[in-house]
This record gives structure tokens, sequence and C-alpha cells, in this order.
């Protein structure tokens, strides 16, 4: 079972456990899940699970404003730190399901991101967060999830089981997928369809 000190003790022994800023998979994976953004601008952003937020300053420039949180008081202490700059992001701390932002109406957020998250999360539990996005997003919005496909060390199921649930728990359109020996990365929208006939290109 998960749960706040679990995380706390990982970040107090290393800033960046997991090499967010160091390594090139993370970076690899990070410029892919940008690039998979059907916009190139959102309104209002949420990340949960946003660790030291180094994919959380990534994502503020493409948002007016972003807000994320972390069940790990170190994480969110780190996060600050890094996201100090930034007066378009907000950072607090909020262990799921239960702290999902309930202040945020319905169709808060234009963008919702699910990074590395699901499998630290119960089925139940998923499922929770999953209902909770759901009605957080726009009608326009965009959700996008990315989690890699072992299992990591304590979880009960990887992120292949992750995405299926997902599958199977969220109504809207589909609109891309990418899947290499190493992570999953799907994006849902209500806005589903072509970038470039956006653009007025056919």
């Amino acid at each position: 079972m998960h749960s706040p000190t679990t995380f706390d003790a990982k970040f107090a022994t290393d800033p960046d456990p997991w090499g967010f800023a160091t390594r090139w998979y993370e970076k690899r994976k990070r410029d892919l899940t940008l690039a998979a953004l059907p916009r190139a601008r959102y309104r209002s952003a949420y990340e949960p699970g946003c660790a030291n937020g180094v994919l959380s300053a990534a994502l503020a420039e493409r948002c007016d404003r972003l807000l994320v949180s972390d069940g790990s008081p170190r994480a969110v202490e780190l996060a600050r730190q890094r996201l100090s700059t930034r007066p378009n992001v907000s950072v607090c701390e909020a262990w799921l399901p239960q702290g999902w932002p309930a202040s945020h109406g319905p169709g808060t957020f234009d963008l919702i991101v699910l990074s590395e998250l699901g499998y630290f999360l119960s089925p139940p539990e998923l499922a929770q967060v999953l209902a909770q996005a759901q009605r957080s997003l726009a009608d326009d919005g965009t959700l996008i999830a990315c989690h890699w496909r072992r299992q990591p060390r304590d979880c009960v199921w990887n992120g292949d089981d992750v995405h299926r649930t997902m599958h199977e728990a969220l109504t809207l359109p589909h609109l891309a997928c990418w899947v290499d020996a190493d992570f999953r990365l799907d994006v849902w929208s209500g806005e589903a369809g072509s970038v470039a006939g956006r653009e007025g290109l056919s």
C-alpha cells in the first residue's frame, strides 16, 4: 500500500529519485508527451502526481494556468522550488483520489495529465480518479496519460493494465496512441479530429 510516507522516503535520499532531469529515457518520454498534445496552448491544466515538477515546468510553457499536486510533502517542496519563478503555476499537496481539487468545478480544466501515476493507485482508486478527471474536463478538453509498461515494484499492475482500464472507463473520443518497449502514451479529447484541419489544411 502506497502512502505519502512511501514517496517522502524516496525524495529524502534523492531529490530526483527517478532521474526525471537527467535520464534520456525521461526526456524522450517528456518530449513525446508534449508533442502528442493536440493544441499549442491550454487555458487551465491539472497535473496530479507532479513529483519534483520537471514535467510541470515544461507544461507551464503551454498553459495559461497550471495546477500541479503531489501527495508527498517533500515532493511538493521540491516542485515549489523548481516552479517558483512561474506565476502561472500553483502547487498544492493532495493525495488522490480524496485530494482531487473539489474547489474546481465541472469543466474546469481543458488539459489533465496523468503521468506515471495510475499504477500507484488501487483499481477502485483509479476508477474514482478517472471519473473525477472526466467530470473536471471541459467539453473540448484533452486527457493525456503516459505510463511505464513494466510493473513498478510494490504495484499490483503495470502501465498496460492502467491504460486498458482507462480505455474501458473513459467515454471521451480516443485521439492518439504511442506504444514502444518502454512506455505507453494515450490521448483522449472532446475536440477530436485533425490538428491540420483546424488550421485550415485539407
